[in-house]
C-alpha cells in the first residue's frame, strides 16, 4: 500500500514538472512560429528580426545573477510557477507591442523569464530524481519537444482560421496559464537544508547559500563547458543541417528539411529511453559515449558525403546528444542553485553563439569545415565529461522510493508535501 502511494506521488510530481517543460517548449515555439507575422506587423527588416531574436538570447544569458538570487529566496517551486505565469503574460505583451523598441523590451524580458523557468524546472527535475531515487530527467526534456510540437500545430491551425496574432497568442497564453496552474499543486517544496558536497552541516550550507557571490568551482566550469559545447552542437544542427543537405549533399528542396526532422525525432525518441540508460550505465558514461557517437556519426557523414550518409550521421547526432543536457543539469543541480544557474546561462550562451560561429567558419572556408567544428564540439563535450563528478551508478539504482534526498536545485532537500517516509 505504501509502495503504491509513493509511486502515485512520484507520478504526480513527474507530471507536474513535465508540464513546466511543456510550457517552456510551447511558449518558445508559439512566438517563434509567428516571426513572419510579427515582421510584417512591425515592418521590420531582416537585421531587425535578427536583433529581436538575439534580444531573447541576451536576456536569457544575462539572467544568471537574478536567477541565482531568486532561487535562493523563493525556491524552485515558487520560481517555476511565477516564471511560467510571466511567460504566458509576455505572449500577450508581444502581441500588443505597438512598435519595435517595445517588442525588443518584451523579448529581452522573455529571455529572462526563460532563464528563470529553465533553472527552476531543471531544479525540480533533479529534486524529483533525488527524492525518489529514480531517473526521470531525460523524459522531462522530451516533453519540451512535445510542447514545441503542440505549439507548431496550434500555430498552423490558428493561422488557417485567422491572421490575428493577438487571437493566437491569447489562446496560447491561456493554455500556458492552465498548464502552470495544473503543475503548481504537485511541485516539490524545499524543506531543511542538506549537507553540502564537503559534508558541511545544514547551518553551514545555509551560510554558504547566503553568500552574494563566489568564484565557481572548477567542476562547475567543466559542467558549463560540457553544456556550452553540447548546445553549440545541438543548435548548429538545427540551424545548418538543411543548408548542408541542400548546398553540400545536393539534396532536393523537399529532402533538405529532413535534416532537422531526423535530428529532432531521434533526440525525442532517445530521451524517452535515456533514463533507463542512465540507471544502467550511469550519467557519466551516457554523456561520454553519447557525445563520441555523435561526433563519429557526423564525421562519417562529412567524410563519405551524399544525402543518405548525411541523414544517418544527423540521426546519430540526435541520438548521441539527447542525454547530454539532462545529465549535465542533474550534475549541476547537485552542486547547488548558483551552479545550476551558471551552467544554464552558459548553455543558453552556447545555443545563442554556436550557430553564428559555425556560419563564420563556413564563410571563411566551407560549410563542411563548419560542420566539422560541430563534430569537434561533440568531442569536447566528452572531454569535459571526464572532469565532472557524476553520481555513481549504484547510488542511482539503489535509491528507495519515498526517501528524502539531497535537492540539487537550491542546495536544499526537496520533498513532496504529502509524502512522509514510513507513512
Amino acid at each position: 500500500m505504501h509502495t503504491l502511494r509513493v509511486r502515485d506521488e512520484f507520478r504526480r510530481a513527474q507530471l507536474a514538472i513535465a508540464a513546466l517543460f511543456c510550457v517552456l517548449g510551447f511558449q518558445y515555439a508559439t512566438w517563434a512560429a509567428r516571426i513572419p507575422a510579427l515582421k510584417s506587423k512591425l515592418d521590420l527588416s531582416e537585421a531587425e528580426v535578427g536583433l529581436l531574436l538575439m534580444a531573447a538570447g541576451v536576456g536569457a544569458a544575462a539572467s544568471f545573477p537574478l536567477v541565482a538570487a531568486l532561487t535562493r529566496r523563493w525556491g524552485s517551486r515558487r520560481l517555476a510557477f511565477l516564471s511560467a505565469l510571466f511567460l504566458g503574460l509576455l505572449l500577450l505583451a508581444l502581441a500588443a507591442a505597438p512598435n519595435y523598441p517595445v517588442a525588443l523590451a518584451v523579448m529581452c524580458a522573455d529571455g529572462v523569464g526563460v532563464g528563470c523557468l529553465n533553472v527552476a524546472m531543471n531544479a525540480q527535475g533533479a529534486a524529483l530524481e533525488s527524492r525518489y531515487g529514480r531517473t526521470a530527467m531525460a523524459k522531462l526534456h522530451a516533453t519540451f519537444s512535445g510542447g514545441s510540437l503542440g505549439a507548431a500545430l496550434l500555430a498552423s491551425g490558428t493561422s488557417a482560421l485567422t491572421s490575428s496574432v493577438a487571437l493566437h497568442f491569447g489562446v496560447a497564453a491561456v493554455l500556458v496559464l492552465l498548464l502552470a496552474m495544473f503543475a503548481e499543486p504537485a511541485l516539490l517544496t524545499e524543506e531543511e537544508a542538506a549537507p553540502d558536497a564537503d559534508g558541511a552541516d545544514g547551518d553551514g550550507a545555509k551560510k554558504k547559500a547566503r553568500r552574494s557571490w563566489a568564484l565557481p568551482a572548477s567542476v562547475t566550469l567543466w559542467m558549463g563547458g560540457a553544456m556550452v559545447f553540447g548546445t553549440v552542437a545541438e543548435g548548429a544542427m538545427n540551424d545548418w543541417s538543411a543548408l548542408y543537405l541542400k548546398d553540400v549533399a545536393d539534396a532536393s528542396a523537399r529532402v533538405a528539411p529532413l535534416g532537422i526532422a531526423v535530428v529532432s525525432v531521434m533526440m525525442v525518441l532517445a530521451r524517452l529511453f535515456a533514463d533507463g540508460w542512465r540507471t544502467r550505465w550511469g550519467d557519466g558514461r551516457v554523456v561520454r559515449l553519447g557525445s563520441v557517437l555523435a561526433a563519429a556519426g557526423l564525421a562519417f557523414a562529412l567524410l563519405v558525403g551524399g544525402v543518405v550518409p548525411a541523414l544517418i550521421g544527423f540521426a546519430l547526432m540526435g541520438l548521441g546528444l539527447a542525454a547530454v543536457t539532462p545529465c549535465v543539469y542533474v550534475a549541476a543541480a547537485n552542486q547547488g542553485s548558483d551552479a545550476l544557474a551558471l551552467v544554464a546561462a552558459m548553455g543558453t550562451t552556447g545555443l545563442l553563439a554556436g550557430p553564428p560561429v559555425i556560419g563564420f567558419i563556413a564563410s571563411g572556408s566551407s560549410l563542411v569545415w563548419g560542420m566539422a567544428a560541430v563534430a569537434a564540439s561533440a568531442v569536447l563535450v566528452s572531454l569535459c565529461a571526464t572532469r565532472i563528478r557524476w553520481k555513481p551508478v549504484a547510488a542511482e539504482a539503489s535509491g528507495t522510493a519515498g526517501t528524502a534526498g539531497t535537492a540539487g536545485a537550491s542546495g536544499t532537500a526537496e520533498t513532496a508535501g504529502t509524502a512522509e517516509a514510513g507513512a
